[in-house]
């Protein structure tokens, strides 16, 4: 039987969110589905607790969505479409 994956994310920060790198938490969590996503470490904001980044396609775009787990939940603290993120990808999969 398959788990689904739960996300979570603070309220205000998404709206935020939304208005900086014009891309809501609701949407982002789709980069998980893109099937050849890529997981990294960031190493850069792990102080307190292990995070890290998606770089995932959704529709024509690849999204960098920042994450951490939480009591067994997906945890987004951040996403837009950031060129290193995008550049990571297309490395990847010779794009």
């Amino acid at each position: 039987m398959t788990e689904l994956i739960s996300f979570e994310w603070d309220a205000t920060k998404n709206i935020v969110n939304q208005q900086k790198h014009h891309i809501s938490f609701e949407e982002a969590q789709y980069a998980f589905s893109d099937t050849k996503r890529i997981i990294a470490k960031d190493l850069e904001h792990s102080e307190n607790e292990e995070r890290f980044y998606c770089f995932g396609r959704i529709g024509e775009s690849i999204v960098t969505v920042r994450f951490t787990y939480r009591k067994n939940k997906i945890r987004i603290i951040g996403a837009g479409y950031w060129r290193k993120g995008k550049q990571i990808y297309e490395k990847e999969y010779k794009i």
